[in-house]
């Protein structure tokens, strides 16, 4: 019995494949066969704690790269499909701008910074549990969103601080077959901070050819008193002109939850959660010193429900509030976010990253 290798579940997992297993780390950088495990003692970053135990030991489990310069940690042929990402870095997490190129393409099909691209935008760590990332204690991030490549695939990582930082990373994947109809991930990063007076924040700009949206990452920070989330999400696809196809009924409601994520018995504080398909995973409180904004981290996936579309797709979201006489306050909050989608086409140049002071958390 024959399985492509390129997505299992529980339904799937007792059919025998001919993919081929590899991991790149920086104890087999290459991802060949018998190749792990080979740095030389002397030139591995743990050479002074494996003295005593020599070749073979633990002697380069991480990387560490320089101030302004860009590592490469994965670049292999295809076809096959990257499985699993974890990786753990130091340094502020925005500082650090994840890349990753389809088919020997220019530009990249993702480019974030590494803590929004694993739902973590504000540079703390707090705990996710979802099918698609994963972030575990002390800070492990973890992404299993399956992506194909029929040529190539290469991630770069960026170091954009002024500082030596250390990357620990394992890239798991197959080499394998990949269907016809299989689509390319991409991943687009987004800031506005502030958000202009009665705008929109852009989570997605316009993108053009067939695929489907999987999902939203938002690093959403609160620049005034009272609930902020009666905005609604738009996604314009395809023919959609001035008014899109779906419109939601309000952001906590997006993200599937209600009623301003209130508990319902006290009525006086925000429930965190973390499912396999949303949350309201971070909720940072303010104190009574430097820390005086309430700053949140939401997902939600669409892995159930993908919105398809055929020539384009575009999505925004709105902010408001609420002001005196019951009427909706536009607001100007720090809003980022990530969105998630496939795509047949490749991948197209959208707005670019923002620099490093315009990334930083404040």
């Amino acid at each position: 019995m024959s399985f492509d290798g390129l997505s299992m579940n529980m339904g799937t997992i007792h059919l025998l494949s001919d993919a081929k297993s590899r991991s790149l780390s920086a104890e087999n950088i290459t991802g060949e066969p018998g190749k792990g495990a080979m740095c030389p003692l002397e030139e591995g970053i743990s050479r002074e704690a494996a003295r005593d135990l020599g070749f073979g030991w633990k002697v380069n489990p991480a990387i560490r790269v320089a101030a302004g310069q860009i590592a490469t940690v994965a670049d292999v042929d295809g076809p096959g499909c990257i499985q699993h990402i974890w990786m753990t870095i130091t340094g502020k997490w925005r500082n650090t701008i994840l890349r990753i190129y389809w088919d020997g393409e220019e530009i990249p099909a993702v480019e974030c910074p590494v803590g929004d691209f694993f739902c973590s935008g504000w540079n703390e760590y707090s705990q996710l549990s979802s099918l698609a990332v994963c972030v575990n204690p002390g800070s492990a991030f973890n992404c299993y969103w399956p992506m194909p490549f029929r040529k190539h695939c290469k991630i770069t990582l960026e170091n954009r601080s002024d500082n030596v930082e250390t990357y620990f990373y394992q890239i798991d994947y197959t080499l394998t077959q990949v269907p016809e109809d299989a689509a390319y991930f991409h991943a687009y990063f987004n800031r506005s901070n502030p958000l202009p007076y009665k705008q929109e924040h852009c989570i997605l700009p316009e993108i053009s050819g067939k695929g489907h949206y999987v999902g939203t990452y938002m690093a959403w920070g609160v620049n005034n008193n009272g609930w902020w989330g009666e905005g609604e999400i738009k996604f314009f696809m395809d023919s959609d002109k001035e008014h899109p196809t779906i419109c939601g009924t309000g952001t906590e409601d997006y993200f599937c939850g209600s009623y301003d994520f209130e508990d319902p018995k006290t009525h006086d504080r925000y429930v965190e959660f973390s499912t396999p398909y949303t949350g309201l995973h971070q909720v940072i409180t303010p104190n009574k010193l430097y820390n005086s904004q309430f700053r949140f981290g939401l997902y939600r996936w669409h892995i159930l429900d993908p919105i398809r579309f055929d020539e384009k797709l575009r999505a925004t979201i709105q902010a408001l509030g609420w002001r005196s006489g019951g009427r909706y306050l536009p607001l100007r909050d720090d809003i980022s976010s990530v969105a998630f989608w496939y795509q047949i086409s490749p991948a197209q140049q959208l707005s670019p990253l923002p620099g490093r002071d315009d990334l930083e958390v404040i």
